[in-house]
């Protein structure tokens, strides 16, 4: 697949420093944010530097590389006992991002293993977390593309895409990977208050992607879906119940309601 629609990483690790994309401050600058410990990555997961739970889940899997690395250095008999406070640093960062906790104990799994020096270790298995995260989302990409009409629009709500995730995205995904193969022909992005992330963030990703995007007021989704009919509303889901309820940012059981409505 050709990457002219997906340029966008917004978690790098480099020189054994994590660096993040720093969203508060888009679409008007891009800066990268550099986080050497667990507390710095976790002040940027707790202040929106980084947002989206699978970012936040990547984030905290390097904060622990970079915590290990510093008590291992200070102390190489009790390293693993002195990084425990370190994991409850991150675990504070944001409570309610199941990702992260995931990340957190699939790394504490890792670090229960480990006899000697745990930078290399640690930092193959946050890589692997990064690297199975963009793996997932290309192939959700590719399920859900191959399940929309040609020449379609779409709408999305709130960001689900490589600024939310180790890269490519989530619904987002979709839509690229619908784009690509020439399905969708616009994109339609809710405002998504009161943080503007559908504003500020996916309308940016989608623009630095080459993917037409339009702007919407919050306030207008109902007279889009009687005047142009999406063909999709694509969105995120923070949380998948068994019978398949599904519960993600304020806005989308507005959609929901208003797509059924509307037979989209």
């Amino acid at each position: 697949m050709s990457n002219q629609h997906d340029t966008i990483r917004a978690i790098r690790w480099d020189q054994e420093h994590l660096f993040l994309l720093d969203q508060r401050l888009l679409p008007h600058q891009e800066i990268y944010l550099e986080c050497h410990d667990a507390v710095s990555t976790a002040d940027a997961i707790r202040s929106m530097v980084v947002r989206g739970a699978p970012a936040i889940g990547i984030s905290a899997a390097y904060g622990i590389v970079m915590a290990a690395k510093q008590r291992f250095a200070e102390n190489h008999a009790n390293w693993q006992q002195a990084l425990e406070n370190d994991l409850n640093v991150l675990a504070q960062s944001r409570p309610t991002a199941v990702n992260l906790f995931w990340a957190i104990n699939r790394m504490r799994a890792c670090i229960a293993n480990i006899s000697g020096d745990p930078a290399a270790t640690l930092l193959a298995e946050a890589q692997r977390i990064h690297e199975e995260d963009i793996a997932a989302n290309l192939r959700m990409g590719e399920l859900g593309a191959s399940l929309l009409p040609d020449k379609c629009s779409v709408l999305t709500h709130c960001n689900t895409g490589s600024l939310a995730t180790g890269g490519y995205g989530t619904a987002l995904g979709v839509i690229r990977s619908g784009f690509q193969q020439r399905k969708i022909a616009q994109v339609f992005a809710d405002e998504t208050r009161p943080w503007f992330q559908g504003a500020r963030l996916t309308a940016w990703e989608l623009i630095k992607d080459h993917i037409p995007v339009r702007l919407l007021a919050e306030g207008a989704a109902a007279s889009l879906m009687q005047h142009e009919k999406p063909a999709w509303v694509i969105v995120g889901a923070d949380r998948v119940a068994a019978n398949g309820d599904a519960a993600n940012k304020i806005g989308t059981y507005s959609l929901a309601v208003l797509a059924r409505q509307h037979g989209v």
